[in-house]
């Protein structure tokens, strides 16, 4: 296998990531018991040669294909040839990778517009008076 392009400036080299193959889970034929077809790819993000901001965005992504240890670990088993198999998991580690190298963008804080807050007042004065229509009628208003 070639060294994996992520985007036009990031390659993970092949050395970097390694796979077995493994017995799919789920329904299949005669051959399911026998053919390992499925694949778990697994990339040290620690160990790797990605530049810090991109390994930084990677270890704080919030998720569950990357371990504690901060080791991408993803399983392919849609496939039925390991090829196809491992072909798919190369690609979604270069999508998680490539998500990873876009930096995000920093919030501007903004403020509700005038006309908006009092839209927004006018909506609960008319909502409290829809509930107040609602209570027991007073001795006043026999």
């Amino acid at each position: 296998m070639a060294d994996l392009r992520a985007t036009d400036t990031l390659v993970i080299a092949e050395h970097e990531m390694s796979w077995q193959a493994i017995r799919a889970q789920g329904a299949g034929g005669q051959k399911v018991n026998k053919t390992e077809s499925a694949i778990h790819l697994r990339f040290d993000i620690r160990a790797s040669a990605l530049p810090d901001a991109v390994k930084a965005r990677l270890l704080a992504k919030a998720d569950q294909r990357i371990t504690d240890d901060g080791v991408v670990v993803i399983k392919a088993q849609s496939q039925r040839s390991r090829e196809a198999n491992l072909a798919d998991a190369r690609g979604r580690l270069a999508t998680l990778v490539a998500a990873a190298a876009k930096p995000t963008k920093k919030r501007r804080p903004t403020r509700p517009s005038r006309n908006a807050q009092r839209k927004r007042t006018d909506r609960k004065k008319k909502r409290g008076r829809v509930k107040a229509l609602r209570g027991r009628r007073g001795r006043d208003d026999d």
